[in-house]
């Protein structure tokens, strides 16, 4: 069977850091950093994704968030492979239990973009995938657990699997009779927005699971017509679709575009869900913005739009039972 549209795009995707600076007309400088930073952590880009990058322009809010830089690499204090000690929450490979009532499916390893910020660019498993059995232990440990309702789709990034493999998981996670929801988070609706297809809307019709989406969403340009279209598919489905979006040095730390972000999330009927601090992973210090700074961005955007439209701003304390309310 030929690939569908959004396979043909993410296996076309840019991985060369020398192509990536060529496309975009960078400098030659830029290039030979990147090619230093991308061998830890591989650069993956979909080619549509650089159409909404200025050319020439290093300080291009979506650029800094895929191109790889040289301040990846020096070892900063308090920043590690682990950062969410995500290790001693995993009962068997694949399954994170850290908050009462719901647990996390790593799905995959793999993602529609390598986010040079992402907290699992050490994961331990790049290449796990969906396979026949891969899921055993998981789906056993769910079915003990009755406390669990709520099961969550993440990774890498649960979209990068298809269709099939995906409903198959659905439909396993829908004979658990005290599961209630399936979460699905994603980065994949606004970096390949081809990929919400027919046969996705379908099965997450079909399931007796509320299906929730959660898109990672971090600047406003990242939303072009493609997007906009494929989050409205969503949300007429009758699927609730929520934001999460990470405070980054560079990218967003700014009331203006925070707030052109989430004024355009809420048009497209999107409830900003989480402003995250980011996670102090190894190779992400030079994103950080002050926790002090982030409360005073929130402060502003109290003061200019309401209340639904403004997320939770949080952060993610290791062995903390849910999520740490920062503003």
């Amino acid at each position: 069977m030929p690939p569908s549209e959004w396979q043909a795009i993410l296996a076309d995707a840019v991985t060369s850091p020398d192509e990536l600076c060529r496309l975009l007309h960078l400098p030659a400088s830029l290039a030979e950093q990147a090619r230093r930073a991308a061998e830890p952590f591989a650069v993956v880009v979909p080619r549509s994704y650089l159409k909404r990058i200025r050319h020439s322009d290093p300080e291009d809010p979506l650029l800094r968030q895929i191109l790889p830089s040289a301040a990846e690499l020096p070892q900063v204090e308090g920043f590690v492979c682990d950062p969410l000690s995500e290790a001693a929450a995993s009962p068997v490979p694949g399954l994170l239990s850290k908050y009462r009532g719901r647990s996390l499916i790593v799905a995959t390893g793999r993602c529609g973009v390598h986010c040079r910020f992402c907290f699992r660019r050490h994961h331990p498993t790049p290449s796990v995938e969906c396979n026949a059995g891969r899921f055993a232990d998981v789906l056993d440990l769910l079915r003990q657990d009755q406390s669990i309702h709520e099961a969550i789709l993440s990774g890498g990034d649960p979209l990068v699997l298809d269709d099939r493999a995906l409903a198959e998981l659905a439909d396993q996670l829908s004979e658990i009779k005290h599961l209630q929801r399936l979460r699905l988070h994603s980065r994949m609706p606004v970096v390949i927005p081809q990929r919400i297809t027919d046969e996705l809307l379908a099965w997450c019709g079909r399931t007796r699971l509320t299906v929730v989406m959660v898109i990672h969403i971090n600047h406003p340009n990242e939303i072009d017509d493609a997007v906009a279209v494929a989050i409205g598919r969503l949300v007429d489905a009758g699927i609730p679709v929520l934001s999460q979006t990470v405070l980054l040095r560079g990218v967003n730390d700014n009331a203006d575009v925070l707030e052109a972000l989430f004024e355009r999330l809420v048009a497209l009927r999107v409830m900003p869900y989480y402003l995250h601090q980011l996670d102090r992973v190894a190779g992400a210090a030079h994103f950080e913005v002050a926790q002090q700074e982030g409360c005073k961005l929130v402060e502003q955007l109290r003061s200019r739009l309401p209340g639904y439209a403004i997320p939770r701003y949080v952060r993610d304390i290791p062995g903390n039972r849910s999520k740490h309310i920062l503003a």
